[in-house]
């Protein structure tokens, strides 16, 4: 959409995501404060705005009377928090031009647009309109940028057994899993090739679809696969691991869930509940289904096998 000759609500978001705003930073909200900092309102001319310095309470007082909008005074830290500190770290707003040293606590503090900024409205509706675009975006970083690399920073890092690294979304169980790939798998499956990594927000999953289709492997509809499945070649074995932080141990249910699921694959099937520490662990104690496999990431060393027969022995 182009933006109108005349000033509007719209056409200052346009503006915004022109910059490379988010959502949050091109919302309504946003928009009038950006129109408040050029003191215009809907019908003005762009070419009217000015850059005078105004504290977060002018602000407000400007939308409520430019726009009918009036913020209650304990949303002012919303303003400033969710949409003008976004505008300085880009730079199309700066802080206390007239005294940069100004102590934060400061009732003096105050807002205007960069020139940079001013000359963009200012030009909005005109056929100058892209070139002073391209000049605000050289050289910056918008705050989609910003917010992408905090999101990129954020992940959860995972080294798979080969080497290559899987970034998971922070959050969830993907520490825990994080554990299952680094911790367990060198200990209890050595040389075992992860085929799928679950991850909390389903974006990041990972899914080795060659040695799935080699092996003859189908991964089950989306929500039914466990949270990790390792192939190990030399015992033609296939771990189905969970990831218990909250929930999710492989019970009695669980277990002839993934029997349906894996069964006739013609591998031997290794269920492994996987628990961040033994506290959570005894939670579920009672649940875990017979000739299966507990383990947990404090005690990285050691796993519970819930069988007897198998591995009854002195040591």
């Amino acid at each position: 959409m182009s933006i109108g000759p005349s000033v509007s609500v719209e056409g200052a978001r346009e503006l915004l995501r022109d910059l490379g705003m988010d959502d949050e930073r091109s919302n309504d909200r946003s928009a009038m404060v950006f129109l408040a900092l050029a003191r215009l309102r809907p019908g003005d001319d762009w070419g009217d705005a000015t850059n005078e310095m105004y504290g977060t309470r002018a602000i407000m007082d400007w939308i409520a009377e430019a726009f009918g909008v009036e913020y209650k005074p304990n949303t002012r830290e919303t303003v400033r928090r969710f949409t003008l500190h976004q505008f300085v770290q880009v730079g199309i707003v700066e802080e206390n031009a007239d005294d940069p040293t100004r102590p934060t606590n400061s009732p003096k503090w105050n807002y205007r647009l960069t020139s940079d900024a001013l000359d963009l409205v200012r030009r909005c509706g005109t056929p100058w309109y892209p070139a002073q675009l391209d000049l605000c975006l050289d050289g910056m970083t918008t705050w989609v940028e910003y917010a992408s690399e905090r999101r990129e920073m954020a992940k959860v890092p995972v080294a798979l057994p080969g080497g290559t690294e899987v970034r998971l979304s922070a959050g969830g169980q993907n520490v825990l899993i994080k554990a299952m790939v680094e911790e367990f798998c060198p200990r209890f499956a050595p040389g075992g090739r992860v085929l799928y990594v679950g991850d909390t927000s389903k974006v990041n999953e990972t899914i080795d679809e060659a040695t799935l289709q080699r092996i003859g492997v189908t991964l089950p509809e989306r929500g039914k696969e466990p949270d990790l499945i390792v192939w190990r070649e030399d015992k033609g074995w296939l771990y189905l691991m969970e990831a218990c932080s909250t929930h999710g141990p492989v019970d009695v249910t669980r277990k002839h869930e993934l029997i349906d699921l894996f069964g006739d694959c013609g591998h031997d099937l290794v269920y492994v509940s996987c628990f961040p520490n033994r506290k959570v662990m005894q939670g579920y104690l009672g649940d875990l289904a017979w000739e299966t496999e507990a383990w947990c990431a404090d005690t990285p060393d050691h796993m519970i096998h819930l069988d007897g027969e198998k591995f009854m022995g002195p040591y």
